[in-house]
């Protein structure tokens, strides 16, 4: 799916993070997914490893690819997106504008995750002129994946003050409460991880049917 229409809010889509068996990624390019994320941190209990995922190449065109970050090696993200394996770098750390300049530079599209504590957190997300932002459920160390929640009058809020950048909105978002998200946000996607899982790193498609028949509902 082109990254345009993903993250087109008059349109609202889902991303299923954390994928980590090719048999999944495909069974979610079946279903009509819209973009499924990868998690390259060696620390995150959904990782990746990136030398064990040549699979992903052959599901271009087929689904949006995020590849997820945190605090990585640019040069190295970057080499993953030219290989074919993502079309998008999503940077999930503690990164600051500066660090996404290489991305910029390089013409690759990439989504910025911040983790929401309270309206402050998102005095500087413009500047990192990223394609969209993901705002999630504040974890440090952890990095997002917790189940957890946020204020979503934050977000809310800041889409109402910056209509043109499209916002992602991820943290605790299960099928029961995927309808009052969308409704309470009007993000351009739904992101989800845990709330799609029956363990880390392996979809339950019960529940991934039932987020993407919320997220059609709207359409």
């Amino acid at each position: 799916m082109p990254l345009a229409r993903f993250l087109d809010p008059s349109s609202p889509s889902l991303k299923i993070c954390g994928v980590t068996l090719e048999r999944d990624a495909r069974k979610l390019a079946e279903l009509g997914v819209d973009a499924l994320g990868v998690n390259f941190w060696p620390k995150s209990k959904r990782f990746l490893d990136p030398s064990q995922a040549g699979w992903l190449q052959a599901l271009s065109g087929e689904i949006l690819r995020v590849g997820v970050f945190v605090n990585p090696d640019i040069g190295e993200a970057i080499a993953l997106v030219r290989a074919g394996l993502i079309d998008v770098i999503q940077l999930h750390g503690d990164e600051t504008p500066e660090t996404a300049t290489p991305i910029r530079e390089a013409g690759i599209p990439f989504i910025k995750a911040i983790g929401v504590q309270g309206a402050g957190e998102l005095d500087r997300a413009t500047d990192f002129q990223a394609d969209a932002l993901l705002l999630d459920a504040p974890a440090p160390g952890v990095y997002g994946g917790t189940g957890e929640t946020f204020d979503w009058s934050v977000a809310a809020a800041f889409i109402l003050n910056h209509p043109g950048l499209p916002v992602i909105l991820a943290g605790g978002i299960v099928p029961g409460n995927a309808v009052a998200a969308l409704a309470a946000v009007h993000p351009a996607a739904l992101d989800v991880a845990s709330g799609s899982e029956s363990s880390p790193g392996i979809k339950d498609f019960e529940k991934v049917e039932a987020l993407l028949a919320a997220v059609r509902a709207v359409h």
